[in-house]
């Protein structure tokens, strides 16, 4: 839209399709969005407006919501349900409060897919190999690009807490600092966009796949979830005295409740569950434990104000809005029932069949489609939408053969 048009307030439009588009493109059969594909109505609050400081002529990007013509949020919405989840908290006095850790790849210009991707060269003319991590030179080979992503995420207003190397080969991590999921969602996406884009201006290719390449740890998207009563801002997982509150107990009982009829929305492609069937810092189950990385639900070391719960299952490939919204549905489930969660684990341990989480795809796919929790709280129109159109996505993929499959099983007999 044109900037004059925009500041008029001309009204934009959009097919509700469009909300369920697969990534290949396709859309699942009409009836899961309205058999007329009517429209729906993008609104934007000014401050949700942002001028993007790598465009070479002046263009602004808008986070927008898909609204209804009669005004109700679209049930199709991604960002639509974060708002709901976080209204639903407020009904009790509470505020969520959430901090994002984005994992990502920078890799050479890739322009063929039947390649695996490269780490680019660095300022010293070699690809690095893998022994930076968490070193503090690991980052000056591509010195220029986080120049400009500093440059850019300052424009952008998006604050940032951390920045380090991670384990993988040309594998870095970023953290948001905590606040409002909205607006910590809203920087997420903003963030990845800005990745790609400034990478496309240096010659790179930013990857947020969960697991670009093999033998190597995948990309994840922490969520660090804490609870404050609105007003005073204490938090309702500590006690006066500092020790852990039975919310705080009941909020991680609804996280292992819920994680697993929930996995495809932390997990949405075929490649997140490439990550999470190699277990090393991406576990897949709903255990709980303070301060091990093994278990999908960590509590970090902190103290009492800034007790929370970690969630490791989703991928750097999830919607933030929708992981959001999953995450902190759980715990208000959990709340709302006074659940209980299980015993912690500490050290080395064998996940029970009850905290196991879906490993595949399709596991996933059948167990959001049976699930009553996640209509509940999503309801029946996203659902059903979601999972149709991922089951597109999962076909797409099954109608290929891999080059294992001709490579291991091409000639036997």
């Amino acid at each position: 839209m044109t900037a004059a048009g925009f500041l008029e307030g001309r009204r934009l439009q959009l097919a509700r399709g469009v909300l369920l588009q697969c990534i290949m493109g396709g859309y699942p059969p009409a009836r899961f969005y309205g058999s007329d594909d009517g429209d729906l109505v993008l609104t934007c609050p000014p401050e949700r407006v942002f001028r993007l400081p790598w465009a070479e002529s002046p263009r602004a990007l808008a986070i927008c919501d898909a609204d209804e013509l009669d005004g109700r949020s679209s049930g199709l919405s991604t960002r639509g349900l974060l708002k709901r989840i976080v209204a639903g908290y407020a009904e009790h006095g509470w505020q969520p409060v959430v901090a994002t850790e984005l994992e990502f790849f920078v890799f050479e210009r890739h322009a063929d897919p039947q390649q695996p991707f490269q780490p680019p060269l660095g300022l010293n003319g070699r690809r690095e190999c893998g022994e930076a991590a968490f070193s503090v030179s690991s980052g000056n080979g591509l010195r220029p690009f986080f120049a400009e992503v500093y440059q850019c995420m300052d424009a952008l207003g998006l604050p940032r807490d951390t920045f380090m190397h991670e384990m993988g080969v040309s594998q870095f991590e970023i953290n948001l600092l905590h606040g409002d999921p909205l607006q910590v969602a809203d920087q997420t996406f903003l963030f990845k966009h800005l990745l790609k884009e400034v990478g496309l201006k240096h010659g790179l290719s930013v990857v947020c796949m969960a697991k670009p390449l093999p033998h190597t740890p995948g990309s994840s998207m922490h969520l660090h979830q804490s609870v404050v009563e609105q007003g005073s801002g204490n938090n309702i997982f500590s006690d006066a005295s500092g020790d852990a509150t039975a919310a705080f107990f009941h909020f991680i009982g609804g996280q292992q409740a819920a994680l697993a009829d929930f996995t495809l929305l932390f997990a949405p492609h075929v490649n997140s569950y490439q990550r999470l069937c190699h277990p090393y810092a991406s576990p897949n189950n709903a255990c709980w434990s303070h301060d091990n990385r093994a278990a999908g639900l960590r509590i970090p070391a902190s103290g009492p104000a800034a007790r929370r719960v970690e969630n490791r299952l989703a991928g750097a490939d999830a919607n933030p809005y929708l992981a959001m919204a999953a995450s902190l549905a759980a715990g208000l489930h959990g709340l709302r029932q006074q659940l209980q969660p299980s015993e912690p684990i500490q050290g080395e341990f064998e996940v029970p069949p009850a905290l196991s989480l879906p490993c595949t795809m399709h596991a996933a796919l059948q167990r959001l489609q049976g699930s009553a929790l996640a209509r509940e709280w999503f309801g029946e129109e996203f659902v059903g939408g979601y999972c149709a159109s991922k089951e597109m996505e999962l076909m797409s993929y099954l109608d290929e053969i891999t080059p294992w499959e001709r490579r291991v099983l091409g000639f036997q007999a």
